[in-house]
């Protein structure tokens, strides 16, 4: 289910831990059995806690409670808004709104090219330059419309590299 270098991967990963601690090393197989397979099935979530010795159900509640854990398959590029306080107090529910208009998709969405899905997560610890939000592992933080425009922009143009 998984490639030679992702169950390497997850091997290194229980490798960090003692033997009665496999479940410490959960998170990160699963995050490498996404990167693999751009979200977490079902099966995918059995498969990994399988090779940790751990029953599914461990798998399942930790892809379930984290929101950088996809259950299904997202856009290339996740916007991942934070709607925590300092963010609202500072408007992520207007950058909510803008990304919504301009992609023509609503929380949890996709775009039907594929491209974009937006999610509102939990404070991402960027509250001085709230409002902010995700992509990939760059944080864009006090958003306007402005920069919201010109990160689209910038994204819809295949570039993965935007600063």
């Amino acid at each position: 289910m998984l490639s030679e270098k992702s169950l390497a991967a997850i091997t290194h990963e229980r490798t960090k831990y003692p033997a009665e601690q496999a479940r410490s090393a959960l998170l990160a197989a699963l995050r490498i059995a996404q990167e693999e397979q751009g979200y977490l099935s079902e099966a995918l979530m059995a498969y990994v806690a399988d090779l940790l010795g751990l029953p599914a159900i461990h798998a399942y509640e930790v892809a379930t409670f984290y929101t950088m854990y996809d259950l299904r398959p997202v856009g290339r590029h996740k916007l991942c808004v934070c709607g925590s306080v300092s963010c609202f107090l500072n408007g992520s529910d207007a950058v909510i709104k803008h990304l919504s208009e301009r992609l023509g998709i609503g929380l949890g969405e996709t775009t039907a090219d594929g491209l974009f899905t937006l999610q509102e997560v939990e404070c991402l610890g960027a509250c001085k330059d709230a409002p902010m939000m995700q992509v990939g592992d760059r944080y864009y933080e006090n958003l306007t419309p402005e920069s919201l425009d010109a990160l689209l922009a910038k994204l819809r143009g295949g570039s993965d590299d935007v600063c």
